[in-house]
């Protein structure tokens, strides 16, 4: 089974979408099998990663611009703005899927452990993620 996330993002960073795949997942009445997940975008990613303390949050959104910082002499692609082509890298650099194993109807996530749309670009928008179940 194939399901679309439409997710809306309002700027750049993390953002947790865990709550409405659990929902997704609940809902498919699959036992168990295997949810694998797809970003059709070029300047987003995929993560798992801690959902209880934000400043972890924070400081890899941190470590990530430092990384790959905006308005670099090397970079050509520039026409759709300063964050665009840090964007590419950035997607390039983390996960544009994802799969988690799905036991007794729930996804086998760790106790700390979110899923989150890693969006790469300042301004909002719409992120479509497809996710595949299959037992």
């Amino acid at each position: 089974m194939i399901k679309t996330l439409e997710i809306a993002v309002k700027h750049q960073g993390l953002h947790s979408f865990t709550t409405e795949l659990k929902n997704l997942v609940s809902s498919s009445n699959l036992s168990e099998g295997l949810c694998t997940l797809f970003i059709q975008h070029t300047s987003a990613s995929l993560l798992i990663q801690e959902n209880y303390d934000p400043s972890a949050q924070h400081d890899l959104e941190n470590w990530l611009n430092r990384l790959v910082p905006e308005n670099d002499p090397l970079y050509t692609h520039t026409l759709e703005g300063p964050d665009d082509m840090p964007a590419h890298i950035k997607a390039a650099l983390t996960a544009t899927s994802l799969s988690i194993p799905v036991v007794c109807g729930e996804l086998a996530l760790g106790t700390w452990q979110g899923v989150y749309l890693w969006e790469h670009r300042h301004q909002p928008g719409q992120r479509t993620v497809l996710v595949h179940l299959q037992s």
